[in-house]
């Protein structure tokens, strides 16, 4: 059998060690070798058993004392007080079973059950608000209705029975969780009878049937900024669900989704506009109307000679950036339309014009067939 080591060189203490010493010791290396850390490590489960051994002396005064005098061959009753196994160990260093899963696990005891019922902040909520295309632009101000759980009125949340109190939970005996141990082996679980709070309502109120919460519709209004773009997000801080215990309200995000618009494309603080132009006007050039966001219009110069596809800009006719002073462009794409169901007096003249061109008119055309030239004749 190995001899056994000296308690106080077991706990790392010297002799004069205060009893608050030695409890600290003890938590230190009980936490570094505790078996449920080790699984199947003997010499972790040995090690654990000879601290809590010398725990069990050294934090008694009346056995520190013979053992102090005796050693091991003094009068008490073994390092283990007759009992054996873990079933005697001593964890009256920890407060009992209950604190040394605590400090080894950080959960338990009555700490969890009072950090259930601290104070906590509301849920959070989200609403979608579709606006359109103008208001977006230059900004609104909006109403809208949501529902949220709230605090019920009669029973002000405790879900109890006006003139009655929540009791204590039963089951966990009010610290909100149950544990059940086999071996070295402890399984710690929220209460399931109290829902970890440590207490349990008997006479349940009949508003919101023990709840604490009832649901309700609300109106709220949002000032929606100029230049917010679709897919982003306002916030209305302390419009979410209350909290509980004292605790502040969640927050309300307003999720903006903007309808499409009939003529205008968004990039960024630009605007996009497909223009329509005749043959005619393309070739010549020409004065247009071209539409503004808001219902306005503006006029531009189509220079002679534009192509399909040319662009154009306008400063100053985008969107204003949120936020900020600063306002984007309408840029303009030119579409040019070539005239369908013409009737013979237009047809003939197309046909003369035609005629009298001399191919330098259309540089497109001039560059692919000296381009098929080349490839032909080489």
């Amino acid at each position: 059998m190995a001899t056994k080591r000296d308690y106080y060189e077991v706990l790392g203490v010297d002799k004069n060690a205060s009893a608050e010493d030695i409890k600290k010791a003890y938590r230190k290396m009980a936490k570094e070798c505790h078996p449920d850390l080790h699984p199947n490590d003997k010499q972790a489960e040995e090690r654990f058993k000879e601290l809590n051994e010398a725990n069990e002396v050294l934090s008694d005064p009346e056995k520190r004392a013979r053992y102090d005098q005796f050693g091991f061959d003094g009068p008490q009753a073994g390092g283990f007080g007759g009992a054996g196994g873990m079933g005697g160990f001593d964890f009256s260093g920890f407060g009992g079973m209950g604190d040394i899963f605590d400090q080894l696990f950080g959960g338990g005891g009555m700490g969890a059950a009072q950090r259930r019922n601290a104070p906590q902040q509301g849920n959070d909520l989200r609403y979608e608000l579709r606006i359109s295309f103008e208001e977006a632009a230059f900004g609104c101000e909006k109403s809208f209705e949501f529902t949220r759980n709230e605090t019920c009125d009669t029973c002000h949340g405790t879900g109890a029975k006006p003139g009655t109190q929540p009791k204590t939970c039963p089951t966990c005996k009010g610290t909100g969780q149950v544990r059940m141990s086999s071996g070295f082996m402890v399984t710690v679980r929220t209460c399931s009878t109290c829902g970890g709070t440590g207490k349990v309502v008997t006479d349940k109120c009949s508003a919101c049937a023990g709840s604490g919460r009832l649901r309700r519709r609300r109106t709220a209004s949002v000032k929606v900024p100029a230049g917010i773009d679709n897919g982003q997000t306002i916030v209305m801080n302390g419009q979410g669900e209350p909290g509980r215990n004292g605790g502040p309200n969640g927050d309300l995000y307003i999720q903006i989704t903007v309808r499409p618009h009939k003529l205008f494309r968004r990039d960024g603080t630009n605007l996009h506009l497909d223009m329509p132009i005749s043959f005619t006007q393309a070739a010549l050039g020409a004065d247009i109307e071209v539409p503004t966001l808001g219902g306005g219009k503006t006029t531009f110069h189509i220079p002679e000679g534009t192509q399909n596809d040319a662009e154009f800009r306008i400063k100053g006719q985008g969107i204003q950036q949120l936020r900020g002073t600063y306002r984007g462009d309408l840029i303009l794409h030119v579409r040019v339309e070539v005239p369908k169901r013409l009737n013979e007096k237009q047809k003939e003249l197309l046909r003369q014009f035609d005629e009298i061109t001399s191919g330098k008119e259309y540089e497109g055309r001039k560059s692919f067939l000296d381009k098929m030239k080349d490839i032909f004749n080489a």
